[in-house]
Formats: C-alpha cells, structure tokens, sequence
C-alpha cells in the first residue's frame, strides 16, 4: 500500500479487531531495513511498521533532517527540517490508522538515535495520540516540540530509554539530561545504561521487550 513515507510490515500474527502498532524511527543515514530487523523479536500481536526518513543522502542512506558542521566542527541539528518531518510522521501514523485495522489509543514508537530524538518530540508535542515510547541512543531537545507543549495531559504517556555509556556520537550526558526533563513533566519514564556504544545492546533489546510486554 502507498502511502507518504516508505516502509516495511509486519502483520500481526495474532489478530484481533484492532491491534497495537510498533512505528520503527531508524538513525541519520539509515534506513528503514534496520531496525527491522528486530521485527521477529517483536510482539506477535504488535503491526510492526518501520519507516524510512524522507531526506535522501544517495546509497541506500536516508535522514529525518540535516546535521551541519560548523568552521569549528560543531554539530548542529536542522530544527525546521526535523519540525517537518515529526509532523510527516505524525501524518503518517494517521495514514496507518486510516488503512490498517490499528488500535489507535495503543501506538507505540521505538527510535534510535535521530529517531528516538523525534519520537520524543512526537510524543511530547502530542501525547494524546502516543501512548509508549522507546527511545534508545537519542536525547531531549524541545527546540522542535510544538509551542504549547507544558499544557498537555502526559498521564497516559509511558517512556523506556536507554542509552551506551561510550556513545561515541552522542554523548551520554545529552541522555542524562533527559530523565530529569521528563520527571518535570511528570512523565512515566524509565531509564537504564549499558556499556556499550551507539547501537543496541542485546541486554538492551531484552530489557526494553519486557518493559513493552508489561
């Protein structure tokens, strides 16, 4: 089915009249083949759609906004452009919803990295359409949640993050920061390290699975 992002599916083997949905977020210059491979680990009952970012950065690599450089080698994210693409997501969720059988009080999304970073602002800006969120190797930044955020009602909202003590791309003092920003919010949140890198731990995937399925 067309719809306006690319992705991958997995239908839920147990089916009911509506099912939850697991929407994949994968990292700056990746794709949505990435993350799904996690999808056989998934739960049965869960659509597991995983998403490709619409910025094409040429050989199978993809974006959900720039990160430039300046003279002195700082990094610095696109805000407008990530704005864009957490309401290109939120459209696509819509579309899912439109087109699946899809439970939508029961819509969950899992990022890495770029995509945890947005998932958080999907969530934060609007959550009464999210209800869980895994963000894994991202961090908070409200530049790029919608303007009104501190009014909505985070009651029903629920966050598994995670993130590698030698992340080497982002550093884990961005990650910590995090866990106090969401307590201010009064948001359910639960955070752990591992000591790994930018990437996804094994013990990670357990954790964050049994998080989900309880």
């Amino acid at each position: 089915m067309k719809l306006s992002l690319e992705y991958l599916i997995r239908e839920p083997k147990v089916t009911l009249e509506k099912n939850p949905v697991i929407v994949l977020l994968h990292g700056y210059g990746s794709n949505e083949a990435d993350l799904f491979s996690f999808a056989t680990e998934l739960p049965e009952n869960y659509y597991i759609i995983s998403a490709r970012a619409p910025y094409d950065m040429q050989y199978n690599s993809y974006a959900w906004y720039a990160i430039n450089f300046d003279a002195d080698q700082n990094k610095f994210s696109d805000n407008e452009q990530a704005k864009t693409s957490r309401d290109a997501i939120l459209n696509f969720i819509d579309e899912l919803i439109a087109n699946y059988p899809i439970d939508k009080d029961n819509v969950v999304l899992a990022g890495f990295s770029q995509g945890a970073i947005l998932s958080y602002a999907i969530a934060i800006s609007h959550p009464e359409r999210i209800s869980k969120v895994i963000a894994l190797s991202g961090y908070v930044n409200d530049e790029i949640f919608s303007e009104n955020y501190k009014n909505n009602d985070f009651s029903k909202l629920k966050i598994f993050h995670s993130h590698g003590t030698v992340d080497q791309v982002i550093p884990i003092d961005w990650a910590r920061k995090s866990t106090p920003f969401l307590k201010q919010l009064n948001i359910d949140a639960t955070y752990k390290e591992y000591p790994v890198g930018h990437g996804v731990s094994p013990q990670n995937f357990y954790d964050f699975k049994n998080w989900l399925l309880s």
